[in-house]
C-alpha cells in the first residue's frame, strides 16, 4: 500500500469514528480533503458548512460550491456576523480568534439538535507552527482536526487531494480577506470589498496568486509571485495597476519587491513584542 493510500485510509478511519460530522468547509484544499474523506467514511450524518461573509471572496464561495458538488457532499451556506463584533473590527493580533469563535459558535448552533455531532476543520499539521489564534478558538469549541492529529502537513494534504481526484488539488492557499488588513487598521466591509475587487483585477490579468494588503492611510501593498514581478512592473501594466487601485479607493499603491509571502502581516509581531506560538 502506498503512503498516500495509507494516509487516506487513516484519515477516513479517523473521521469514521465521529459518526455525525459538520465540516467547516471553505472550498480550500485542506477542508476539501477532509470533506472527501468524510464522504467515504459511511457516517450517520454529514454536512459541509461554508461561511457567507464579506471576508470570503465570491470566487472562493463559487469554488466551494463546485468542489462540494464534485465530492457529492451536502453543502450549507450560513451567514456569520463577525463583522458586527467590536473585537473583530478593531483588528488587533487576536482578530482571527474572534472570527473563528463566531464561526464555530454558528456551526454549533446548526448541530444543536444532536449533541453528538462533531465539528471538524481542515487544520493541518503545518498550520500548528504559525501564529494562528483561530486554532485556539477551535480548541475551545472542541473542533476536531483530523489532518493535524494524524501529522498530515501541506504536502501530504495535496497528495491526498490528487488521490481523491479533487479539482482544487493545485489551488493556491487563500486565507480570508481580513488577513490582508494590517493590524490596527479597522476591518470594514468596504475595505474587504476593495481588496476583493483589486485582487480580482489582478487575477483577470493572469497572475497566478495575489495578495493586496491594506496598511494605514489606505496604502495598498501588492504581492504576486517573484517570478511574475517583472511582468507586473512593466510600464503599461504598472501604470494601469496604479490607476485602477486608486480608482477603487486606495490612496497609495506599492508593489512588494520580495514577492508573494503568505502570512507576511505577521512580520510585524516580532517588532511589537508579540509572542508567536
Amino acid at each position: 500500500m502506498s503512503s498516500v493510500s495509507s494516509n487516506a485510509e487513516r484519515l477516513i478511519g479517523r473521521i469514521a469514528s465521529f459518526r455525525r460530522v459538520t465540516v467547516a468547509f471553505s472550498g480550500g484544499v485542506d477542508s476539501s480533503v477532509v470533506a472527501a474523506a468524510a464522504m467515504r467514511a459511511d457516517l450517520d450524518s454529514l454536512v459541509a458548512v461554508t461561511a457567507n461573509s464579506p471576508s470570503v471572496p465570491q470566487w472562493q464561495r463559487e469554488w466551494a460550491a463546485r468542489i462540494a458538488q464534485q465530492i457529492g457532499i451536502h453543502q450549507q451556506l450560513v451567514a456569520t456576523d463577525e463583522g458586527h463584533r467590536e473585537e473583530y473590527i478593531r483588528n488587533d493580533t487576536r482578530r482571527c480568534f474572534y472570527c473563528k469563535e463566531t464561526l464555530y459558535r454558528t456551526l454549533a448552533q446548526l448541530a444543536v439538535h444532536d449533541p453528538t455531532t462533531v465539528l471538524v476543520s481542515g487544520t493541518n499539521a503545518d498550520d500548528l507552527g504559525d501564529y494562528r489564534p483561530g486554532i485556539e478558538a477551535g480548541n475551545r469549541a472542541a473542533v476536531q482536526t483530523p489532518l493535524a492529529d494524524l501529522g498530515l502537513g501541506k504536502q501530504a494534504v495535496r497528495e491526498l487531494a490528487r488521490f481523491f481526484g479533487l479539482e482544487n488539488a493545485e489551488l493556491p492557499a487563500s486565507p480570508c480577506l481580513a488577513s490582508r488588513v494590517a493590524y490596527g487598521v479597522q476591518v470594514t466591509a468596504e475595505r474587504l470589498a476593495r481588496v476583493e475587487q483589486a485582487e480580482s483585477w489582478l487575477r483577470d490579468r493572469g497572475f497566478s496568486d495575489v495578495r493586496v494588503r491594506v496598511h494605514h492611510d489606505e496604502l495598498a501593498r501588492v504581492e504576486v509571485p517573484q517570478t511574475e514581478l517583472q511582468r507586473l512592473l512593466a510600464g503599461p501594466l504598472a501604470t494601469e495597476l496604479n490607476e485602477t487601485l486608486r480608482t477603487i479607493g486606495f490612496r497609495f499603491v506599492t508593489v512588494d519587491l520580495q514577492g508573494l509571502d503568505s502570512g507576511s502581516m505577521n512580520r510585524v509581531l516580532v517588532r511589537i513584542g508579540e509572542k508567536i506560538h
